[in-house]
């Protein structure tokens, strides 16, 4: 388990990401873990412009990055928070797995996060 911090950058304004990521807090903050940062990319977001990537970028995956400044998305960004909470470790560790890494990778990628993005634009446009 790594004891660096990790910034977990997240589309607060997606109802299905804030609730995970609520969910992610809510363990982190009853085990004690210390090491995970959060930041609401509806609350800031021009957080990730120093790497290259617009609001609107930012808002279509789960990003982390470490304190020596790496930055990680999709899958790999669910594995490291998935590290510092004990009781997703095994998840971690059977995410890694070299037949199910590259099956959630493009689910999340080509399945997850297309569908994440499409909910919210039209919750968004949807008439009230």
């Amino acid at each position: 388990m790594s004891t660096a911090s990790l910034t977990v950058f997240y589309n607060g304004a997606c109802p299905i990401c804030r609730a995970e990521i609520s969910h992610y807090r809510a363990l982190a903050a009853r085990d004690e873990v210390e090491t995970l940062v959060w930041c609401d990319l509806a609350e800031m977001p021009d957080a990730l412009a120093p790497h290259g990537l617009s609001a609107d970028q930012a808002k279509r995956r789960l990003y982390t990055e470490s304190t020596d400044g790496t930055l990680q998305s999709g899958v790999e960004s669910f594995i490291a928070i998935w590290q510092r909470l004990p009781r997703y470790r095994w998840l971690a560790r059977v995410a890694r797995w070299p037949v199910i890494y590259p099956i959630a990778g493009w689910v999340y990628e080509r399945i997850a996060a297309p569908f994440l993005v499409w909910l919210n634009r039209r919750r968004k446009t949807a008439p009230r």
